[in-house]
Order: structure tokens, then C-alpha cells, then sequence
């Protein structure tokens, strides 16, 4: 045989593993649900809930002990702001707890008796500020709001108490040193942008992991042999090599096109920060499929059930978010878990997309995640390899 009739028999077997695998994906019903459906609807659902991306008009109390001109004009200041609300007036401390432990607000702003008499003798006075701590970014509106009306009341107290001739001298007195806020990459602010991104790519990983831990649990428990198609394959030279090359097309193929939804469909449906470049984006997501394509399958070998994999997938979603960085610094998380989530591809692969689609990175701003990605998929790719090997003997497929 020359060799132009080996690669042509070499591309045969792996179309032959290609086409096989496409059917057994089709047959399987499970399978079908994870790798298209869930990709389909989740991003969606996902999405929905942060549409709204900053908190708004959030509910707060408010014990005015002081009942005098300027803790009326520190309400009404507070309660223009856009991020809170000043939902109900109370008499006392006991009122507002009550209506915080009911969850009707989030905070309680109180105003003592003698504000307006130490702020006129000049004296500092105190605006208490308390915040429901279980839910951060209510926390962060309450608190942020109070912070910007009392720098404003302040700025003018002194302006009155001690007036200058000019604005610029007023500006100077009250303002001495000045800062400005310039927001580099998430410039909206929102909850969306931040941890959408992240969220996304993690679902593709664990979407595959999924419908590749379910596909081989079955084979396994059925003892799915190799078709009769696919027989003469093992006859060939490396065997191994050709059936996994054609199983890894097919998959590549299913989630270049899911990938493509859920990274720019999905964003752009919901009007998302979008600032990758579509040529880097394919350079990037690559190896991340590639490496996540080998992962499941090196997983999906090594659990005996079909639906352990379920288990494996539901307790680490939520860590491996925490871990990849993106809702948690990476330099406060122990040496020993920053190890740890080297191990899946969804560590650098979260961390390279966040980079490209927030941030604006160019594939050279990437090339250690990128590095790594490919590390990673040329390791699980030889795992991969060595236990379909290994499971050949005992004829699993």
C-alpha cells in the first residue's frame, strides 16, 4: 500500500469513528439534552437574571430623630438617589430592625436628635448607617449613597460656615484634593459584564462534561461494544489514534457551533460588553474546546456510572467559578486550591476570555493562558488515549 492509500484509509477510519459517534450522540437522548438543549436555554436563563446589571432602588428605612431642616434635606437627598429608596419612616431603632428582619428593607438610616444643633455649634455629628450584610451588593448601594449625600452636605456646611470670595475658593476650601473616578474596563458598573463572561465559558466545560460523561457511563454499563463499522479500525496501525481523532472531530464540531452562540449570540442578545476580535476569539477558544473535548473524556472513562458524572459536575461548578478568579481574587485564594484549578480547563480558559471580551486583549496579551490551554490538551489527550486503550481490552467504547 503507498501512501497516498494509507492517508486515504487513515482519513476513511476516522470519518468512519466520526460518523459513529454522531449516531451514537443522536441515540442517546440524555446526551442530546446536555450537549444541545442546556446550552441552548441556560445562557438565556443566566443572562435574564442580570439583565438589569446594577442594583436599583433598593428599600431603606429611615428613624429621623432629628426632625429638623437638614435632616430633611439629608432624606430627600438620599432618597433622589437612584440606588436606593426610602421605603418607610419609623420612630425608633426597635421599628426599622423589625422591618429589616421581615426582609421588607435592606438598611436603616438614622439620624440623631441633636444633628442640627452640634453641626451649628460646629461640632462633628454621626448619620448611623445600618446595612444587611447577607446581600453584598444592597450593602454596597445603601452605603454608597449615604457616603455621597453626606460629602455633599458637607461640602456645603463649609462653604457656609466659612465662605470664601470666589466659587474657585469655595472649591479649594471644601475640596482641597481632588480625585477622579475613571472606570477602565467594565465602565457600566454592572453585575452583568462582570460575571457573565466567566459563567459562560464554564458552562461550555461542564455542558461537556456532562454529555461526554453520560456517553461513555452508558457504553460502560451496557458494555457498548465496537460497532461493526468500526471493527476493522482496530486492525489498523495505532487504532487508538484514528477512533479518538474521529470521536474529537465530531465533538469539535458540535460545540464550535455551540461555543459560537453561547460566546456571541448570547452577549449581543442581551446587549453585553462585547470588545474581542473574532479572529483571536477562534485562536483562543481552540485549545480551550480541544482541552475540554480530552478532559471529558479522560472523566468519562474514569467514572465507573453513568450518573456520577452529574454529581461530579453539580458540586464544582460553583468552585471552580470561585477559582478561576473571576469573583474572587486569584492572589487571596491558598497556594494548594490556585494548584488545584490549574487542573481544568476552565481556569484558563475563564480567565483568557475575560481578558479578551472585557478587557479588549489581543491574542498576544494571552499567550501564557493560551500556553497553558494547549499544555493541557496535550495532557489529557494522552490520557484520553492510554485508557481508551486500555478500555479496548475489556471491548468498552
Amino acid at each position: 500500500m503507498n501512501m497516498f492509500d494509507k492517508i486515504k484509509q487513515f482519513l476513511s477510519d476516522i470519518f468512519c469513528s466520526f460518523y459513529s459517534e454522531a449516531r451514537t450522540i443522536v441515540r442517546d437522548e440524555g446526551v442530546v439534552l446536555f450537549m444541545l438543549f442546556v446550552p441552548l436555554f441556560y445562557p438565556i436563563l443566566y443572562s435574564w437574571i442580570y439583565n438589569n446589571e446594577v442594583v436599583r432602588e433598593v428599600p431603606v428605612a429611615v428613624v429621623d430623630a432629628s426632625r429638623s431642616a437638614l435632616s430633611r434635606e439629608f432624606v430627600r437627598r438620599y432618597d433622589a438617589s437612584p440606588d436606593v429608596k426610602v421605603a418607610y419612616f419609623c420612630n425608633s431603632i426597635e421599628e426599622a430592625r423589625r422591618l429589616v428582619a421581615k426582609q421588607e428593607v435592606n438598611g436603616i438610616v438614622y439620624l440623631p436628635e441633636d444633628l442640627s444643633k452640634r453641626l451649628n455649634r460646629m461640632e462633628q455629628a454621626t448619620v448611623s448607617v445600618y446595612c444587611d450584610m447577607s446581600l453584598m451588593l444592597a450593602y454596597k448601594a445603601i452605603f454608597t449613597a449615604a457616603t455621597s449625600v453626606s460629602s455633599l452636605m458637607n461640602a456645603n456646611l463649609q462653604v457656609a460656615l466659612a465662605p470664601g470670595y470666589t466659587d474657585h475658593e469655595n472649591s479649594i476650601t471644601t475640596q482641597p484634593l481632588n480625585y477622579e473616578e475613571v472606570a477602565m474596563f467594565n465602565s457600566t458598573g454592572g453585575y452583568g459584564n462582570f460575571i457573565l463572561p466567566g459563567v459562560l465559558m464554564l458552562i461550555i466545560q461542564q455542558t461537556l462534561l456532562l454529555g461526554t460523561g453520560l456517553l461513555y457511563g452508558s457504553r460502560r454499563e451496557r458494555g457498548f461494544f465496537i460497532t461493526t463499522s468500526t471493527l476493522p479500525i482496530l486492525k489498523r496501525r495505532l487504532p487508538m489514534l484514528r477512533i479518538i481523532t474521529g470521536r474529537t472531530l465530531c465533538m469539535l464540531l458540535i460545540y464550535a457551533a455551540v461555543t459560537a452562540y453561547v460566546l456571541l449570540a448570547i452577549p449581543k442578545m442581551f446587549h453585553f460588553v462585547q470588545l474581542l476580535h473574532p479572529a483571536d476569539l477562534v485562536l483562543f477558544v481552540l485549545p480551550y474546546l480541544l482541552a475540554c473535548i480530552f478532559f471529558a473524556m479522560t472523566i468519562g472513562m474514569l467514572i465507573p456510572q453513568r450518573e456520577d458524572v452529574m454529581l461530579v459536575v453539580v458540586f464544582t461548578s460553583v468552585g471552580l467559578l470561585f477559582l478561576s478568579g473571576v469573583s474572587w481574587p486569584q492572589s487571596n485564594i491558598p497556594s494548594f486550591w490556585r494548584a488545584f484549578a490549574c487542573l481544568f480547563p476552565s481556569t484558563f480558559g475563564i480567565q483568557g476570555f475575560v481578558k479578551l471580551n472585557t478587557m479588549g486583549a489581543l491574542i498576544s496579551d494571552i499567550v501564557y493562558e493560551c500556553r497553558m490551554l494547549w499544555i493541557q490538551a496535550l495532557i489529557y489527550f494522552l490520557l484520553a488515549l492510554w485508557l481508551l486503550h486500555r478500555a479496548c481490552k475489556k471491548k468498552y467504547y
